[in-house]
């Protein structure tokens, strides 16, 4: 039988059963290839609910360096009956398999290598607790790969011995399950695998975490002292990461008091109403949620941008609509936070593409949210906040001071003779504002949602509110200013295509790209990270004959935004649409691609078309 012989190049995934503990051994294989210097990108594919479904867990390890989703499995570990079929049918041919042969089966495919580790007959013979063997099991396995994949055994029980810290008596048994099964696969399974990890040091200067962890850390680094929120898939672990973030240093250490507030209200609307009265009181305050919070949380939305109260917003954005696929992932929010409640709203968006944006997006957001006075979303998505990837160490200057944009003091309110809270003195839309109990006197004014004049006084006059809503857009307009600007993936217009993408479709982009070149499709490339867009982005569209746009739902919402926006032709926008709730891939991108510059004739470089 042939066998797939890679080296740092592989694509390996777990079938499961979730409430079986596999997710935390997984992981540890994830961070053993690693630890070894590979870049690995693991993926949680799991059921929303909380026990007996099949659960997968996808690692691609790429000494190239493309850590997207790829499709086609070279090396699938097998511990679910439920689920064998759909998982044996995903091995690339050439491929193996690895099961509990405690029960041996027949898989019906002469293609694939299949490797036999009794997994449960291993267990009961070491680990008399029922319960244990379940967890023990996994480890078994891990060993059996160590061996098999030539990962260095000491790297795993480095791993157990952090993981169990402060649990000394886990650490034995658990060393003791993953020695079963690498001696097992020692004895029996003797150039049975032609896939390796080789020591290596890509990762220097990398770490592997995951984007709500990091989104949390950055909202520490950019000031916020309040999180409001409601437990959300999947964006409960972000809250969790700032709470954990803010114990470590947000805790007075004269005092043993927080120094930050931390509230799970009782639904989004109760959280998101805390975090705009909490930036109205002067603090940093945010929320964070997915889809279907968002929609509750619109109408508050409304007041915050009509009100000018800074607030951010983190939508790590799921399957829809309605409750839709929880734990799945999507980029089907874009219009709803764009123009999010009713009237005529438009909202900065923010949106990173891995967990070192996450934290740095994070943090900028509160200076943006200040600065512009108006809601601030922060676009993730499931695969970027819940799943770990290999990115750059996070950065900081310990110089930066935080941007409070325009407030005044109490010394600026006692040389001013009047001050308007929606006045705009300068010309760019924003005005000056006040923070409660900045002077006894001077500096109060009604917050209101309803009409107001530049004095923050009810008005019914339609001329006045026609200029303050006309004010309030200047802002907006000008905010690119303060915001990230595109990427791009090009030589200089080197040809009449171009694509444009966001978010966590980063991850297979240059894999794409590398692919479309190879087969006589060179195209240029543009990432958008924030909205409102610059000129860089209508640069790019006008300097292309066609221009596809990569997005992962179904109403290609990132293309009715441009056109809208820019008033762009729309027959010059090709999309290139995935929402089948997996984050998508680099073959996916270039097939759809190619299927168009193939039966249109379409592909040549910027020169031929001149």
């Amino acid at each position: 039988m042939s066998k797939i012989s890679s080296v740092n190049e592989f694509v390996i995934k777990f079938a499961n059963v979730n409430g079986s503990g596999s997710a935390s051994a997984n992981q540890m294989f994830a961070k053993a290839i690693f630890r070894s210097g590979i870049p690995v990108s693991p993926k949680n594919i799991f059921p929303s609910n909380i026990q007996g479904l099949p659960t997968w867990f996808e690692i691609r390890a790429s000494a190239k360096g493309y850590l997207g989703r790829k499709a086609g499995i070279d090396f699938m570990v097998a511990m679910n009956p439920q689920s064998y079929q759909q998982d044996v049918a995903e091995i690339n041919s050439n491929g193996y398999l690895l099961y509990d042969s405690s029960w041996k089966r027949e898989f019906h495919r002469e293609d694939i290598n299949i490797l036999e580790v009794p997994l449960t007959s291993l267990v009961v013979d070491t680990f008399p607790n029922p319960k244990t063997r379940l967890l023990f099991k996994n480890l078994v396995y891990v060993g059996a790969l160590s061996y098999l994949m030539n990962i260095n055994k000491q790297v795993f029980i480095k791993l157990i011995e952090e993981q169990f810290k402060g649990k000394e008596k886990l650490i034995s048994p658990n060393i003791q399950a993953l020695e079963i099964g690498f001696n097992y696969a020692e004895k029996n399974l003797k150039d049975a695998c032609s896939i390796k990890v080789q020591d290596a040091n890509l990762t220097d200067g990398m770490i592997l975490t995951n984007g709500n962890n990091a989104a949390g850390l950055g909202c520490v680094y950019g000031g916020a002292t309040v999180c409001a929120w409601y437990p959300i898939t999947p964006s409960t672990s972000l809250a969790e990461s700032y709470k954990k973030y803010c114990d470590q240093f947000r805790i007075d250490e004269e005092t043993g008091k927080n120094n930050f507030a931390f509230v799970q209200a009782e639904d989004e609307l109760a959280s998101i109403g805390m975090a705009i009265g909490a930036n109205w009181n002067g603090a940093r305050a945010f929320t964070a949620t997915s889809g279907p919070g968002i929609s509750l949380m619109t109408e508050f939305v409304g007041l915050a941008y009509f009100a000018e109260i800074p607030v951010v917003l983190f939508n790590i954005q799921r399957g829809g609509p309605s409750t839709g696929m929880p734990t799945r992932t999507q980029q089907s929010d874009i219009l709803s936070c764009a123009y999010a409640s009713h009237g005529d709203t438009k909202h900065v968006m923010l949106i990173p593409a891995d967990p070192k944006e996450c934290f740095e997006f994070a943090a900028d957001s509160f200076d943006i949210a200040d600065r512009l006075q108006t809601p601030v979303f922060v676009l993730s998505d499931l695969d970027i906040g819940m799943n770990d990837w290999t990115c750059p160490e996070f950065e900081w200057d310990d110089t930066r001071t935080f941007d409070r944009g325009k407030v005044l003091s109490k010394n600026d309110l006692d040389t001013m003779e009047s001050w308007g809270r929606y006045l705009d003195v300068d010309g760019d839309g924003i005005p000056f504002r006040t923070l409660p109990g900045t002077h006894p006197e001077k500096g109060a004014y009604f917050t209101r949602g309803s009409s107001h004049d530049e004095y923050a006084r009810y008005i019914e006059d339609g001329v006045i509110n026609a200029r303050n809503m006309s004010r309030i857009l200047k802002k907006f307009e000008g905010a690119h200013k303060f915001l990230p600007k595109p990427i791009f993936k090009q030589e200089t217009n080197a040809s009449a295509n171009g694509i444009i993408y966001f978010g966590s479709t980063e991850a297979v982009m240059q894999e794409s790209l590398d692919e479309l070149t190879s087969l006589g499709f060179p195209i240029d490339a543009m990432r958008i990270r924030a909205f409102p867009f610059n000129n860089d982005v209508w640069d790019f569209i006008d300097q292309h004959e066609s221009i596809f746009i990569a997005e992962q739902n179904r109403d290609a919402q990132m293309r009715t935004l441009i056109v809208a926006e820019g008033d762009i032709n729309p027959g010059k926008l090709i999309s290139v649409l995935c929402f089948d709730g997996a984050p998508i891939t680099a073959k996916f991108i270039s097939d759809s691609i190619v299927d168009v510059l193939s039966d249109t004739n379409v592909s040549k470089t910027a020169e031929d078309s001149k």
